[in-house]
């Protein structure tokens, strides 16, 4: 569950995004970024906010994963997008979330264990607000998470590779929007050889691959 909260933003989420994507490796820079929809994870001990933004540029659908801390990363100096002034949490420190270990594992534990997103819950309002973004992982896991490791995250050819020590996860940052996802895995488990986060959003025929635990 995460818990929103109705509050004003300054900068907003586009904005920082929008300073942020012409830095990537992976960002082609075909016009205006505007976000198309959000999904979230949650923090079980409720300190860092995960947020994850599918973002339109010119033909092209970007992958940015956030994370929302009170305090600045140890050692992430590199992948600080930026602060922002938040009015009901004050001054929040924005992430890259794939240099961020909360959001690691919760990607990971998603994946593995086949979870969807985080239920949103929001400030002042009667029963959870529905998702822009849903998410599933592909994992039957019951439980048993390895223990993750935080490392650099490496960026190139449209992906962020995670080395988490026990497990490498994949982060697409430039969808494949003409690919059903749910298909390709379901036709051939055993030459896909990942398990996946497949992703969907309004107008959106087929699931998309989000992201992967890569076996060696």
């Amino acid at each position: 569950m995460a818990i929103i909260h109705k509050a004003t933003l300054s900068p907003s989420k586009l904005e920082l995004i929008a300073d942020y994507l012409p830095n990537q490796p992976w960002f082609i820079q075909e016009g205006a970024p505007e976000i198309i929809g959000a999904y979230r994870f949650d923090d079980p001990a409720g300190e860092v906010g995960i947020e994850t933004h599918v973002v339109a540029a010119g033909d092209r659908i970007y992958q940015v994963p956030l994370s929302y801390r009170g305090y600045e990363l140890a050692g992430a100096e590199e992948w600080l997008i930026g602060t922002m002034d938040h009015s009901v949490l004050g001054k929040r420190y924005v992430y890259d979330a794939c240099a961020d270990p909360v959001y690691v594992r919760a990607l990971a534990t998603t994946i593995l264990t086949g979870r969807k997103e985080a239920e949103l819950i929001v400030d002042g309002e009667l029963g959870p607000r529905p998702s822009t973004v849903t998410v599933q992982g592909s994992g039957k896991l019951d439980g048993g998470v390895p223990t993750l490791s935080a490392s650099a995250p490496v960026s190139g050819s449209g992906v962020t590779i995670i080395d988490a020590g026990e497990l490498k996860l994949k982060v697409a940052r430039v969808l494949d929007t003409a690919a059903d996802a749910s298909a390709s895995t379901a036709a051939a488990p055993e030459l896909h050889g990942e398990l996946t986060l497949n992703g969907q959003w309004a107008g959106l025929e087929n699931p998309v691959e989000l992201a992967a635990v890569v076996r060696d």
